[in-house]
C-alpha cells in the first residue's frame, strides 16, 4: 500500500515537472509577445488613472464650483436666472453642455426640470427630467415624481399615475414615498381605477401609518372600496 502511494506521488512530481517544463518552453518562446502584452496593460492602466486624476476630477470640481451659484438661485426660487445664469455665474442649462458627462451636469438636469416644471414650462421639464440619470434614494423619485406632476398638468393622467407609482417604489423615506403613494392614488382615481387606488392607499395605510397621508388614508380607502362594490 505504501509502495503505490509512493509511486502516484513519483508520478505526480512528473506531472507538475512536465507542466513546468512546457509552461517555461511556452515563456521562452513567447517572450517578446508576453512583454508586450505586460507593456500594453501596463500602458492601459497608467492611461485610465491619468484620464481619472488629470481630466475626469478636475472637471467634477469645476462642475461644482459652477454648479453652486445656481444652486443657491434655486433654493431662493429665483428659477429663470438658476436655468439660464445671470451673466456672471453660468445657470443649470450652460453646466449642462460644459460638463454634461459629470455627476454634477447629470444633477443640473434634474435642477433643470424642477426649474422648468415651476415655471410652467412642463414638455421641457419633462425632457430633463427625463436625462436625469439618478440612482439614489432622494434625486431619482424626487426626479420621477416631479415628472409626474408634469404630466398632469399637460393632462397626460396615465403617465402621471405611472411616474407616482415608480417614485413612491423608489424611496422608503417616511415624508416622500407616503406622498407619491397618495398622488398615485389620486391619479388612478381620475382614471377610474380604483382597484389601483386602493392598492397605493392600503400601502399607506399598513406601511406608513403614521404619516400625515396615513392619518388621512381610511377615508380614501373607504371610498374607492365604496366605489368598487357599485
Amino acid at each position: 500500500m505504501a509502495k503505490e502511494n509512493v509511486k502516484k506521488d513519483e508520478e505526480r512530481l512528473e506531472q507538475i515537472e512536465s507542466t513546468l517544463g512546457k509552461t517555461e518552453m511556452f515563456v521562452e518562446n513567447n517572450k517578446k509577445t508576453i512583454t508586450i502584452a505586460v507593456i500594453a496593460v501596463v500602458v492601459v492602466v497608467l492611461a485610465i488613472f491619468g484620464i481619472k486624476k488629470f481630466v475626469m476630477e478636475p472637471r467634477e470640481e469645476a462642475a461644482e464650483k459652477a454648479m453652486f451659484h445656481a444652486e443657491q438661485l434655486f433654493r431662493a426660487d429665483d428659477y429663470a436666472t438658476a436655468l439660464n445664469g445671470d451673466g456672471n455665474f453660468d445657470g443649470f442649462l450652460e453646466v449642462i453642455n460644459e460638463y454634461g458627462g459629470t455627476k454634477s451636469g447629470n444633477l443640473a438636469k434634474c435642477y433643470a426640470g424642477l426649474c422648468y416644471l415651476n415655471m410652467g414650462e412642463f414638455e421641457n421639464a419633462i425632457k430633463y427630467l427625463k436625462e436625469f440619470k439618478g440612482k439614489d434614494q432622494f434625486m431619482k423619485p424626487l426626479a420621477m415624481g416631479a415628472m409626474g406632476d408634469a404630466y398632469l398638468e399637460l393632462d397626460n393622467v396615465a403617465e402621471a399615475a405611472s411616474c407616482y407609482e415608480k417614485a413612491a417604489k423608489d424611496t422608503k423615506n417616511i415624508t416622500t414615498a407616503p406622498m407619491f403613494l397618495m398622488k398615485a392614488g389620486y391619479t388612478y382615481e381620475m382614471l377610474e381605477n380604483y382597484n389601483k387606488a386602493l392598492e397605493m392607499y392600503t400601502i399607506i395605510r399598513d406601511e406608513y401609518p403614521t404619516s400625515t397621508e396615513g392619518f388621512h388614508v381610511l377615508k380614501n380607502i373607504a371610498y374607492v372600496e365604496a366605489k368598487l362594490a357599485e
